[in-house]
């Protein structure tokens, strides 16, 4: 024990230390993404088309995807810019799924998730418009 410290106390290593996930019941994860989906202005919600919003503990890569693929957020569908007058015939609805449990674990506070959340619903939702990675990140919504 160094020679400054008074006996007893527990020596802190040095280095980066991992963030205790935070915890959160499902029904306030739940209550976050319904908050920041009612966040998206009325005039963009009324545009969204066709499309369904999920909330799942964690993603599971497909076969073939790197086992170690950590996702906050997935859009799966057809973006609105590219649909065509044929699409609404018997389309399934896009779908939005946040992840639960990737989410808490970068979050230390019950701020950060509402913040997390907040982000990757506006991510996911730019998807359904068409806006793709590359310009979410010039726009600083990564």
């Amino acid at each position: 024990m160094p020679a400054n410290l008074p006996p007893g106390l527990p020596i802190i290593p040095d280095g980066p230390q991992e963030p205790i996930p935070f915890e959160m019941s499902d029904d306030d994860f739940e209550s976050a993404v319904t908050d920041a989906l009612g966040r998206i202005p009325a005039k963009l919600a009324a545009v969204m088309d066709n499309v369904a919003v999920f909330v799942q503990d964690d993603y599971i890569p497909s076969p073939g995807e790197d086992p170690d693929t950590v996702l906050l957020g997935l859009y799966e569908g057809v973006p609105l810019t590219e649909r065509d007058s044929w699409w609404d015939a018997g389309s399934l609805p896009d779908r939005i799924t946040i992840f639960r449990q990737p989410i808490l674990d970068i979050c230390t506070s019950r701020d950060e998730v509402i913040h997390e959340v907040a982000v990757t619903v506006v991510h996911e939702v730019a998807h359904h418009f068409g806006i793709d990675d590359e310009r979410l990140h010039e726009l600083g919504w990564d």
